[in-house]
């Protein structure tokens, strides 16, 4: 695991990652894991496990919905790594 990364996801680190990834114009990060306590890959800790993703940006325009999530994947694969179980993504194209 990469030293510099929180040995459990948070969701500070993950939108720091895409900030550095993509410069979004909309980013939000959620730790929704403890509302799956209990669930399939739950650390038992409640938090660190399953985040949802809103974000968008000029890295997502004229991309199709799956390259997208790919790009977020890519971007998170350290979080992963380290015990990231669930990711709800969310693309938004913010008004001009």
């Amino acid at each position: 695991m990469d030293p510099h990364l929180p040995a459990i996801p948070s969701a500070e680190a993950l939108a720091a990652a895409l900030n550095a990834a993509f410069a979004p114009t909309v980013l939000q990060v959620l730790d929704e894991s403890a509302a799956h306590a209990g669930h399939a890959g739950a650390n038992g800790l409640g938090y660190g496990t399953h985040f949802r993703v809103r974000i968008g940006g000029p890295a997502f325009a004229g991309r199709s919905r799956v390259v997208q999530h790919r790009l977020v994947y890519d971007a998170l694969r350290p979080f992963i790594d380290a015990g990231l179980h669930a990711l709800a993504i969310e693309i938004v194209n913010p008004a001009p």
